[in-house]
């Protein structure tokens, strides 16, 4: 019992910036297990950034061309080309330095690995996620809805960027979504907003 809780502890330590980029950078779970250090910018200080080309989603082994479990793909609605440029906040800045220091990177530049240097499984992120849930909320909590999933992390990220004022097309650029779509799936996130929007309104006309 011993090793394995002191393996699954090791295990939470080494996705906690996986969880991370979620949350701060609104990375899709196949986005954030393809990021390389090559692809960040990790000041001592201040905001970084990240560049997004390509994802490894996980699939059926008999659908890819190389019977791999994850597949190297371009990014969701995006060409083969494409490149997403992602501003991250300090406080994702420091995560991910204080993980390179830890546990260093995979042969391709990966910031996270399985403890045998392999890609994440979704299997393997879901349960450190559930444990995690028990550990920080309250029974009522763990058997709600809240943050069930991993993927919740990324849906928290849009949703706190539109109640914070940024711009539709701004959070659709950074979140790798059309805006038709972000506006059609974070409707309930704008609605209820009319008295700010009223008030930025009049403080343009009074200007």
């Amino acid at each position: 019992m011993g090793k394995r809780q002191r393996d699954g502890k090791g295990r939470g330590r080494r996705l906690m910036g996986m969880f991370a980029c979620m949350y701060f950078a609104a990375l899709r779970p196949g986005e954030a297990v393809s990021l390389r250090e090559q692809d960040c910018y990790l000041p001592a200080d201040g905001w970084g950034r990240r560049m997004l080309d390509g994802s490894r989603p996980e699939v059926n082994r008999r659908w890819t061309d190389t019977g791999d479990a994850h597949e190297l793909r371009a990014l969701k609605h995006r060409g083969e080309d494409d490149v997403r440029r992602i501003p991250i906040p300090p406080e994702l800045v420091k995560i991910l330095r204080q993980h390179i220091e830890e546990f260093g990177v995979a042969p391709d530049g990966r910031l996270f690995r399985s403890e045998r240097g392999g890609v994440v499984a979704s299997t393997a992120y879901t349960e450190v996620w559930q444990e995690a849930r028990t550990l920080a909320l309250t029974p009522v909590q763990v058997a709600s809805p809240l943050a069930r999933r991993p993927y919740d992390l990324r849906h928290a990220a849009v949703s706190l960027w539109l109640n914070g004022g940024v711009p539709a097309p701004e959070v659709a650029a950074r979140a790798g979504h059309g805006v038709d779509v972000l506006l059609r799936v974070y409707a309930k996130c704008i609605d209820g907003q009319e008295n700010i929007v009223n008030q930025r309104i009049a403080d343009v006309l009074t200007a």
